[in-house]
């Protein structure tokens, strides 16, 4: 399942790249948020009777060392026939520049390990280079575009300025790492918080904090088949340090829903220092 382009790693973004207007790089909160995932509806022609789960995400960086992102999804799958213990786990880089960034990932299945994907993704004038490991060596060169915490600051970006709706790029490695996806992303207006919220015990002095609502569509740009319809979309409520909670993953048959039951924020990084 793809979900790990809700959150990864920012900079600046090359020529190579059609040029959105330049946003100052916000100051994106180190930490590690856990979610419970539960089942939120599902078709018949899913055959999945229950989901239930957890997601770990860890973010650290700055904009001068570059991002790190651990990421683990861990669910389980019910259906009519069986049940199905799913766990993924990733590991990505991306630099300062926003110019590289590798990734690992491991699958398990019932505690199996399922696949492993591991590679290097490098932004060069005319497009996007992937030099894959595992699970075989191999070189992809793809179309030009940016990478997760480059998407997440520009959606920050854009939701400042008050920009609703617009489309972009990604590649954040997931899968086989072979696909840059298209998105497009509404973004609602900043709401205040709502001391109701069932995931304010858990966001502790963010709580009051404002957010947006966004919406995020993702599209297969390899699919020719003609048909306008997303693989996935992600809702989530989004606050400018770039923490995103109550999440809606939707894939079409099925979809689930992430909130979040525990927040922690890890010291931010001194700043640059200051070029000479």
């Amino acid at each position: 399942m793809r979900v790990t382009r809700l959150f990864l790693s920012a900079a600046l973004l090359s020529t190579a790249v059609p040029m959105a207007p330049a946003f100052a790089v916000p100051a994106l909160q180190a930490h590690r948020a856990v979610y419970d995932l539960t089942l939120n509806k599902a078709s018949d022609r899913s055959g999945i009777t229950g989901i239930s789960g957890r997601m770990v995400y860890e973010f650290n960086g700055s904009p001068c060392e570059g991002y790190t992102v651990k990421f683990r999804f861990v669910t389980q799958i019910v259906t009519s026939d069986n049940t199905r213990l799913t766990d993924q786990q990733t590991t990505t880089f991306e630099d300062a520049e926003g110019k590289t960034f590798s990734f690992v990932t491991k699958s398990f299945v019932d505690q199996n390990l399922d696949k492993e994907v591991k590679g290097m993704a490098t932004r060069e004038p005319k497009g996007l280079k992937v030099d894959i490991d595992k699970p075989e060596k191999n070189t992809l060169e793809l179309a030009a575009t940016q990478f997760p915490t480059q998407h997440l600051v520009e959606l920050i970006g854009k939701a400042e300025s008050g920009e609703n709706f617009y489309q972009t790029n990604l590649f954040d490695g997931s899968e086989d790492a072979n696909k840059v996806m298209t998105t497009t992303v509404v973004v609602g207006k900043k709401t205040d918080a709502d001391k109701s919220d069932p995931e304010a015990p858990a966001l502790a002095k963010l709580a009051t904090e404002k957010y947006w609502p966004v919406d995020i569509a993702y599209f297969d740009e390899t699919d020719k088949s003609g048909e306008e319809v997303p693989e996935y979309r992600i809702s989530f409520k989004l606050h400018e340090n770039g923490i995103t909670r109550d999440l809606v993953m939707d894939y079409g048959d099925f979809s689930m829903t992430g909130k979040l039951v525990n927040l922690s924020l890890f010291d931010q990084t001194k700043p640059c220092p200051a070029s000479k």
